[in-house]
């Protein structure tokens, strides 16, 4: 027979100390790591306290503390891919109907041999790592290949979606504006994999980054020789994305002299080489972005009048993500399953502080932030979900639902500004407590506010924070309050 696996852990669970001995030998000796628990309750702390989820759990159907079914709940809880085999003296169909319901993959009647067990441990252990890697490639998938769903399913974005999948399959220049963070360069891969090019190059040129003096060279290319250091021929972006698509992030950031450049290759769909005598014509479809007001760059001179009009065939304006409600949700749980599968946890969600903490958090990064947020999550999760605790502190305490209203003024409907201001005060208060390590006195010092003072305003806001010692100290006679 061959071993089950070295890398498979399984969790066998039964009252009778003889059975799960002859088990764990069994499988011990097939390759597994078995892990046993002489009940419900043991079987559920050592499935909710596992670094990871059991791949495979083998567990009674009757035992004195409750049912196995009762430990399907709890694997599947944790780990929807988790498999587990139930085992019991008492089969009735009734039993083995609700043990499939619940999620069981098998059903074993008691008497059995270990060979047997074995065997059906290796089966389910072979569907897990199917499941596995269906999930794997399946996230992979939607990584490489952007869809509608990826741009978001708020109201701006759904209208955004179906005005790409219109301008995807034309050849016309598209100049994709927005804050930064807001996603542009994803923007440009949903046009350019939605046209007939999608088989083709997609280039990404970031203009920003590209030191001045090799901007030209970058973009069209040059021969050997034309300049110190060309000691070989480089066909530059334009030649690379040749039948594809090329894409110009932050394009304000060009200099003069290279829009005038690039004027001349958008109009005659022809590039000269640094160094080169000759032109070589070039089919490729061009989009731009850039986060800057193009109009204002204009207006100041510092971007070219007939550049930027031949850019701006189309243009595409992305909303920040403070405005797209219900996007950061979707995309918050799209981040979590990549991360999740690249870092090799088992991540279900998020709990509902996390939630409702991002859903109140304004975001100035957009999409890039929230991204980055997740990733950071995910590194830093101990547990099965992504909790309060797991997010930054400039998230966490963004709960309150009338704080952004200090950036938007009053609302037509009104505000409680007594609720405004103890919102602020909290967060001021708990910001100064965490820079200070929580003492109280250091907290006071920083807000410029008494020990006292303090002391009185997280009763108001019933917060209990800080260093209970330290109040102890100032109330005492030799205090310096007193």
């Amino acid at each position: 027979m061959a071993p089950v696996s070295s890398a498979l852990r399984v969790l066998v669970v039964d009252d009778e100390p003889s059975l799960r001995e002859i088990l764990s030998i069994a499988l011990g000796r097939a390759g597994a790591q078995v892990v046993t628990a002489g009940g419900v309750a043991a079987a559920v702390k050592a499935i909710t306290s596992s670094p990871s989820p059991f791949p495979v759990i083998v567990t009674d159907l009757m035992m004195p503390d409750g049912s196995g079914l009762d430990v399907v709940a709890a694997a599947k809880k944790r780990a929807a891919a988790s498999e587990v085999i139930i085992m019991t003296a008492h089969s009735t169909v009734e039993a083995a109907i609700d043990a499939m319901r619940a999620g069981a993959y098998d059903f074993v009647v008691k008497p059995f041999s270990p060979k047997h067990m074995v065997a059906q441990v290796e089966k389910a252990f072979e569907k897990h790592a199917l499941s596995s890697e269906n999930r794997r490639l399946k996230a992979q998938l939607e990584r490489h290949e952007p869809s509608a769903i990826e741009l978001g399913s708020s109201p701006k974005m759904r209208e955004l979606a179906t005005t790409l999948e219109k301008i995807a399959p034309a050849r016309t220049t598209v100049l994709i504006t927005g804050e930064s963070g807001t996603g542009k360069e994803r923007i440009a891969k949903f046009i350019h994999d939605k046209s007939d090019r999608r088989e083709q190059p997609f280039r990404v040129v970031n203009c920003g980054a590209l030191p001045e003096a090799l901007m030209e060279s970058e973009l069209f290319g040059h021969v050997k020789g034309a300049f110190t250091g060309a000691v070989t021929t480089a066909p530059g972006f334009f030649k690379e994305a040749d039948g594809g698509t090329l894409f110009l992030d932050e394009v304000g950031e060009l200099p003069l002299s290279l829009q005038v450049k690039l004027l001349r290759v958008l109009q005659e769909r022809k590039v000269r080489a640094v160094g080169a005598t000759t032109e070589e014509p070039i089919d490729v479809r061009l989009l731009a972005a850039t986060n800057r007001d193009v109009e204002a760059e204009v207006e100041a001179g510092r971007f070219r009048q007939d550049l930027y009009y031949r850019l701006n065939v189309i243009r595409i304006g992305l909303p920040p993500l403070r405005e797209r409600p219900g996007d950061v949700q979707r995309l918050a749980e799209r981040f979590l399953a990549r991360f999740a599968e690249e870092n090799g946890k088992e991540i279900r969600g998020l709990t509902q502080e996390a939630r409702r903490a991002l859903d109140h958090y304004e975001f100035p990064g957009n999409v890039r932030e929230l991204e980055n947020m997740i990733e950071r999550a995910v590194a830093l999760a101990s547990g099965p979900v992504i909790d309060l605790g797991d997010l930054p502190e400039t998230v966490s305490g963004a709960t309150s639902q009338t704080l952004p209203l200090l950036t938007r003024g009053v609302p037509a409907e009104g505000m409680e500004l007594d609720q405004v201001l103890s919102e602020v005060e909290r967060r001021l208060i708990l910001e100064a407590l965490d820079r200070s390590h929580g003492v109280r006195k250091g907290a006071a010092k920083l807000l410029g506010v008494s020990f006292r003072s303090l002391r009185y305003r997280l009763e108001k806001l019933g917060l209990d924070v800080g260093d209970s010692a330290e109040d102890e100290r100032e109330s005492s006679p030799t205090s310096s309050e007193r």
